[in-house]
This record gives C-alpha cells, structure tokens and sequence, in this order.
C-alpha cells in the first residue's frame, strides 16, 4: 500500500504531516510518498524522525504549492508541479493508491477531477463527511462541500455511495437514508427535495424519508444527502457549535471556584467530549465518485488528524471502494440528463 502524502499542505506546514506520516509508516505498514520540497521535507523529517528516511519513505519534489487563498481551479492550472497536483498525479499513473492532502480542499477536488476522472456513470463526486451522533456511531452527509447545484440523480448517486462508505468504513449493517429537509413532511422541502423523493423511494436501499437538520447530530438515520451548498453550511455550522460549545464551558467553569472544582472531577469527561466532537478523530473527507482515492482533510489538520486521513486511504483502497461503487452504480438505470462519459467539467462545483 503506498500513499502520496501532500507534506506541505494545510495551514501548519510540514511538520504535522510528517509527523502523521511517520506514526503511519510505523503502525499501519503502508510505504509514502513525501510530495514537497525535497530539501525542506529532508530537514523536518530528521527533526521528526530522528534519523534518515527509511526505505518505505520516499520524497518526490514538487517545488509549488496552490495557497489557501488560491483560486483552486486558477492554482491548479497554473501549477501544474504544485504538490496537489503531483501527489494526485502518481494515483492516476499507478504509482501510488491514494492522496492525502490538508491543502486547500478546492485544488484537492480540482486535481482529483483532472487527473482521476470520474468513475464511469457518475455524474457528480461528493464529499462525504462523517459526524458523530448521540447514539455513538456516525452518520455520514454527503455533499460536503463539491456541488452547489445539483439535480435528484446526482442525490440518488450520492446516496448510494454513502451507503457503501457506512457499510464499509463505520461496518453499518443495511444504511439508513434521509434527505436533508426543513421539515420530515414529503410536503416540505425545496424542488430539489421533493423531486429526488420518488428516486430514493425505489433506490433499492433502507430510506428512511425527509430529515432535519438536527436529526445529523441525533442519529435518526446513518447517511445524510443533499446538495453541496446545504452540506457545507451543515459542516461549517457544527464545527462553529463544537467549538462554542467548549468555549462556553470554560466560561462557566471560570466564573466560580466551586466550577473549577467540579471540572477537575469532570475532567476525563471533558476529554472525551473533546474527543467525540473533534474531526481529528476521523481524519478527513473521501472525494466519492473520482476513480482513485482522495482523502480531503481539514486544514488545520494535526499529526493525529493526518495519521487518521492516511489510514482512511488505506481501508478505502484496501475494500475495494471504487468497485463497490461502480457496481452498485451498473445496477441503477441511466438517468436523462446524464453527460457525456469522460467530462470533468466544474460547473456547479463548490469550493469549501
């Protein structure tokens, strides 16, 4: 297993993901490409390490980098040696099975695009972000963030997907589905909504019918679908709340002694709070769709959160996701405003 490991993305430069690639040469076995600076990513790696490359670590030079404040399909472009597009470049070639990148989440997408393709029948890739839910599993959204225009077989296509992302990575035995609404009446919802409702209907998996916005976070149903507008707000919201919510307790466990007290008792608890509300723990989003395996990480991604996005790579290819995906995806009857094959046009595309 060999993973291209864009080492200079995100906003904490190399060292978080050498780091994370160094704990997942060691734990999981898989061998990495270091795309970068090779000078620069010698030095931090000697600093992280402690020594020389070891035989499964290889650095392979890409000098740029699309910035954060790119435009991605602009940085892309004119970037052709950018790290995005190298790393993605040696999946589409062969020489590596998967990408993981914390860069900026627009050129991942764009790169996977170009390079990988789509799968065959896809219309629309999606990210396909996990959260946790009260009922301690995960319910999976999809779209993320890629597609900020979409019509009802780009959701029907994406919740299949989803399905095969619960069954395989989070081992959900039968799905089940809902479509993102503001309000669980079939009456309720946009044109959207009610005109991809009969698709899920006889899509030939558990839809469980119209949910909420809150209905994420509670668990009513394993996979979440909507457009890429609505599913990037949705994540952007609950890393908001996560993050308020922790804020808002230390302000109360500040306000009085007896607080401090009891927080030093509620300490463990506060840990795992942290812990379950944290996407370090899962370590990134998977570009479903695209004909290799991209994982799209954070970009504040620390060394745990890059170990995780690596080791999500390595399960993805490691069940044959994309096969899963493509037969599941030969079973469904061809919709009529499918494209033509081999587009990777980026209309409608979101950049997160």
């Amino acid at each position: 297993m060999r993973i291209a490991l864009d080492a200079i993305g995100g906003d904490l430069g190399l060292r978080p993901n050498l780091e994370g690639g160094f704990r997942a040469v060691q734990e999981l076995g898989c061998e990495l490409d270091l795309v970068g600076p090779e000078n620069s990513i010698r030095e931090e790696w000697s600093r992280v390490a402690g020594g020389f490359l070891p035989s499964q670590v290889h650095i392979v030079p890409a000098q740029e980098r699309v910035g954060m404040e790119e435009d991605p399909v602009t940085g892309c472009r004119e970037k052709e040696n950018a790290s995005i597009m190298v790393a993605t470049k040696r999946v589409a070639t062969g020489e590596a099975d998967a990408v993981v990148s914390a860069g900026n989440s627009g050129a991942t997408m764009v790169a996977a695009l170009w390079n990988l393709k789509r799968l065959r029948g896809i219309l629309r890739p999606a990210l396909a972000t996990p959260f946790p839910n009260v009922k301690g599993g995960t319910t999976v959204l999809l779209d993320a963030g890629a597609n900020t225009e979409c019509k009802p077989w780009h959701l029907l296509q994406f919740a299949m997907m989803g399905v095969i992302y619960a069954e395989q990575v989070f081992q959900v035995s039968r799905p089940s589905v809902g479509i993102l609404s503001n309000g669980e009446e079939e009456s309720k919802g946009n044109e959207l909504v009610r005109a991809t409702l009969p698709l899920l209907k006889h899509g030939g998996f558990h839809f469980y019918g119209p949910v909420e916005g809150r209905d994420i976070l509670q668990g009513t149903v394993d996979v979440v679908v909507c457009d890429g507008f609505m599913g990037n707000v949705c994540l952007k919201m609950s890393e908001g709340v996560a993050s308020a919510l922790l804020q808002f307790l230390r302000d109360e466990i500040n306000r009085h002694p007896l607080y401090k007290l009891g927080a030093l008792l509620m300490k463990g608890g506060f840990r795992n709070l942290k812990k379950r509300l944290s996407y370090d723990e899962y370590g990134g989003a998977p570009l479903l769709g695209v004909n290799g395996i991209s994982v799209v990480c954070h970009g504040k991604s620390n060394a745990k959160a890059i170990f995780n996005a690596i080791r999500l790579a390595k399960n993805l290819v490691e069940v044959r996701a994309n096969e899963l995906i493509q037969r599941a995806l030969e079973k469904m009857d061809p919709p009529s405003d499918r494209p033509p094959e081999g587009g990777t046009a980026l209309r409608g595309s979101y950049v997160a």
